[in-house]
């Protein structure tokens, strides 16, 4: 952040108290008086002055009465619904919580909040502050400029001026423009018929303003050009409306905003009534209440551990505890190259230790020994009984694991904690956590070691500075814990998913990565120099289509190719105005032109040499001779596992090429490598959550589901199905499970809308267990702002209530398909430890090696093959129990290719 004295934050209330409301369950009090907005608000505002301590700060709520707009129009905001009685009754309250809190507010009569935020926010800037508004209205974006950015706290992102452009396609000070010729339907501002964001961003990017489309309306050609005309004598007040006013004469300056001690008993007083005890309990640990403390009152009593004497004391309370948080501190993030350079633990709130071992600058004091230590940590980390707490334990148990300790007892990890309580609330490493749950923001490792180039190693770290930030990580791991675990023992399915599936599966994922996976460096260099060859043949192939050479690697050469040379439309702009080269323009255009396929081609021919056959042989372990993926549990929002470094989910199965780099995927001498795939999962999860009688009819026959849809939407016979229709009905099958609309169905089929249409209505008709599944997601959406997987994982959709139509129907579609993407990722976590439980309890010669998608890979010796395959086939089969029949393809082979 930039200085905290010439900050200016600027939150808009009235956005924020409407946005609560309609996104969090309507949460009351024992007096049933509700209180939701109030929370959702005050929790934002402790969030922003978390994020912003010491800034200046005022909140702006609009005052009730009519407007100047009103004046102006009578229409104004006529069509908007009264203040629904639920969130009136949260004003007052919300006003007094933020006086409390002692947070400058604002209301004044006549203009709207957006008026008063706009007069603050250019009178800061023009005396030198960085002003951050924090709202998730559009109209605020007129306002954007060097020292002004947009934040929804909400929604954790930020709009400067080149975002205001990425948006809008037009800059911050067009936007009153646009907003007249879009009008808005919330405020009920006229805009121009038929032009919306698309036709409004254009004409002012060829016409440069508003004033210069008018004076050139006769030129705008179509029936869009005829509702302009028809427009103008409306534009101007649909400018006055849309333009916010930033000349108001207000009672407070920028510089008079700024936080006031709390008014403790006011504030007690105010929590006590609307029961938000969860922030009284902090008010009585932190003993100060004020949010805008950088460090939020929480202090770690550290102790460094020098001597032998010292260790005694701490590894005998060690012995003693329940539960004990425990972190290290390495040489290096890759989890296979990792040593150790210290240790540390925490058994209380408020206290932990650190145990420096391989420090090493000049003048440092002596450590203890590193081996004596970790054999001394050996009994107490090994014992499954000793119950170990920590924040991505799966890392830890790995470096522990290089110093030959097997670590045993996870019983929990706060990242793990937070992921299933709300795996879109925040990111879910320990300093994101630390201010999202506890108001705290913690010792950074830049802090301590420095940032960029002049990064030191920890090792190199000063041993008091190491102590501070290392026995900070386990006290707050700590108490993290103690604030979220009551939290999910309250949830008892949530508590499930994380008892049964998220916590066993870390040693599962620990020995996955571990074992690693057998490349064939040589396959690799061939299929190198092959792709090499490729670039070169498309290459020559582009040349020639173009008429000249030029670079494929080059988007502004590729744009004077298309554009200026060949005269391709523009479909789309970059926010700087230009006709855009991106992925998604390239493909559309590629239906009716030959250079934008050949450019894709080369794109993606290029990525799969870069990031595989030229990468990965840099990625093999020296010691194991093999690659080693990282997989994380606490990243995909609907549970799906992702991995990285490298990243073996995005190996393209469907291209020759992508295929021939899983050629290059060996197994050892003596095995073969499995691959266990579930068959059309989710299509089975939709059968078992609608009901309908059809498509389980279909599933429990073992009939090719996609022939059955196809000859129920194309009224013929199944043996009749050609190979048209059925990929049609695939299509159909997976599209709807993911939302697709019929504008998208007709351009995957490459038909019109109406006909896509008739399909869809079709398949709603004969199977309508699935549109009821679907109107029943979208519902309980509604009501409970998320969806659930079979096993309970909750899946929040924050949108769906969103004003903003693509936003809320975004959500919608979420609503639908997350039930089936989270449970199929509980069913192949179910598989991999049922699977991973037979493999350490019996001497079976198999070894799990990968996890892509839906799919379980193995080595398996060859002895062992025919056990091997009907064992995994079996537990995977049985993972959990749906009213259709789990199917899993199984194949072998001496590369992960042939196993398919």
């Amino acid at each position: 952040m930039s200085n905290p004295a010439r900050t200016l934050v600027l939150v808009d209330g009235s956005s924020f108290l409407y946005r609560a409301f309609h996104a969090l369950p309507p949460l009351t009090n024992s007096r049933e008086e509700p209180t939701g907005a109030v929370l959702g608000v005050a929790n934002m505002l402790r969030k922003l002055l978390s994020a912003y301590p010491g800034a200046h700060i005022g909140v702006v709520f609009d005052a009730p009465g009519r407007t100047f707009r009103d004046d102006l129009f009578e229409a104004y905001k006529s069509h908007r619904p009264p203040m629904p009685d639920a969130l009136r009754a949260q004003v007052e309250p919300l006003h007094a919580v933020i006086r409390a809190m002692g947070l400058p507010l604002l209301i004044e009569t006549g203009v709207e909040a957006d008026d008063v935020i706009g007069s603050l926010a250019v009178r800061a800037a023009a005396a030198g502050y960085d002003v951050i508004i924090s709202t998730g209205d559009k109209d605020m974006a007129q306002l954007v400029s060097d020292r002004i950015t947009l934040e929804n706290t909400m929604t954790d992102t930020r709009l400067d001026r080149e975002g205001v452009i990425a948006k809008f396609g037009v800059p911050p000070e067009r936007i009153v423009d646009y907003l007249t010729l879009v009008g808005d339907t919330a405020d009920n501002i006229p805009g121009v018929p038929k032009v919306g964001p698309k036709t409004a961003a254009k004409w002012l990017q060829d016409h440069g303003s508003l004033d210069e489309l008018v004076a050139r309306a006769g030129t705008v050609a179509g029936k869009v050009g005829e509702n302009l005309r028809a427009s103008l004598g409306q534009i101007p007040l649909s400018r006055q409306l849309a333009t916010i006013r930033c000349d108001l004469e207000l009672p407070l300056t920028p510089d008079q905003l700024g936080c006031a001690p709390p008014d403790l008993a006011e504030l007690r007083a105010w929590l006590t009534r609307l029961e938000f005890h969860s922030w009284l309990r902090q008010l009585e640990a932190d003993g100060d209440p004020a949010p805008a403390a950088p460090r939020s009152g929480i202090e770690t009593r550290h102790a460094c551990v020098l001597t032998e004497a010292d260790l005694e004391r701490w590894l005998a309370r060690l012995a003693a505890a329940e539960l004990f948080a425990f972190d290290t501190e390495t040489t290096s993030l890759d989890y296979m190259q990792a040593d150790i350079v210290g240790v540390s633990f925490a058994m209380t709130a408020g206290e932990a230790a650190y145990v420096p071992l391989a420090h090493d600058y000049p003048g440092r004091p002596e450590q203890l020994s590193r081996d004596a230590v970790l054999a001394r940590l050996r009994p107490l980390l090994e014992d499954p009984r000793r119950a170990k707490v920590g924040q991505n334990l799966k890392y830890d148990a790995h470096v522990l694991a290089n110093h030959g300790i097997a670590l045993r007892g996870i019983r929990h990890d706060t990242m793990l904690q937070s992921y299933v309580l709300n795996s879109t609330a925040s990111r879910h490493d320990m300093d994101s956590l630390a201010r999202h749950y506890l108001g705290h923001t913690t010792i950074t490792y830049e802090d301590v070691a420095g940032k960029g180039a002049k990064q030191m190693p920890f090792a190199a770290v000063e041993i008091a500075d190491a102590t501070a930030y290392a026995a900070e990580d386990a006290d707050i791991t700590l108490r993290l814990h103690q604030h979220l675990w009551p939290r999910l023992e309250a949830e008892a399915e949530l508590k499930r998913v994380y008892e049964t599936l998220e916590i066993p599966l870390v040693p599962v994922l620990t020995r996955i990565e571990r074992t690693g996976v057998l490349v064939d460096v040589f396959k690799l260099a061939a299929q190198s120099r092959e792709l090499e060859q490729r670039l070169q043949d498309i290459e020559q192939a582009a040349h020639e289509v173009a008429g000249g050479a030029f670079n494929l690697g080059s988007p502004k050469q590729i744009q004077a190719v298309l554009y200026d040379q060949l005269q391709l439309p523009v479909l789309k702009k970059t926010p700087k105005g230009q006709p855009s080269t991106d992925e998604s323009v390239l493909a559309e255009l590629a239906e009716h032109y030959d250079l934008p396929r050949l450019i894709l081609d080369y794109r993606s021919v290029a990525k799969l040499r870069s990031t595989y056959t030229e990468k990965l042989p840099q990625q093999i372990n020296p010691r194991t001779g093999r690659v080693h993926t990282s997989y994380h549990q606490a990243v995909a929002a609907t549970g799906r596992l992702s991995s990285s470094d490298p990243n073996l989910q995005n190996i393209p199965v469907r291209t020759a090429e992508g295929r021939r780099i899983r050629q290059a995927f060996v197994a050892p001498s003596g095995h073969r490598i499995l691959a266990a795939d579930y068959s059309q999962i989710e299509l089975r999860i939709m059968a078992h959550f609608s009901g309908d009688a059809s498509l389980r009819a279909a599933f429990a026959a073992g009939t090719d589901v996609h022939r059955h849809t196809a000859a129920d939407v194309f009224s013929v016979a199944p043996e009749a199905v050609t190979a048209d229709q059925r990929r049609s009905a695939k299509a159909i099958n997976f599209g709807l499970i993911y939302g697709m609309s019929a504008f998208g169905l007709a351009r995957q089929l490459g038909i019109d809308r109406g006909l896509a249409q008739e399909y869809i209505d079709i398949y709603f008709r004969r199977y309508p267990g699935v549109k009821a599944f679907m109107d029943q997601s979208r519902e309980t959406a509604r009501a409970r702002g998320y969806v659930e997987t079979l096993l309970g994982r909750r899946l929040y959709v924050p949108d769906i209530h969103s004003r903003n139509a693509q936003s809320r129907q975004y959500a919608e579609r979420t609503a639908i398909n997350a039930p089936m993407q989270g449970t199929a990722a509980d069913i192949i976590k179910s598989a991999m430890i049922a699977v991973d439980g037979w493999i350490q309890s019996s001497d079976c010669g198999v070894r799990m090696i990968m996890q892509v998608h839906d799919e379980l890979v193995f080595e398996v010796a060859e002895d062992a093959l025919e056990r091997a395959t009907e064992s995994i086939r079996g537990l995977m089969a049985e993972a959990v129990s749906l009213s259709v029949p789990l199917a899993v393809d199984i194949g072998a082979g001496a590369n992960w290719d042939e196993a398919h």
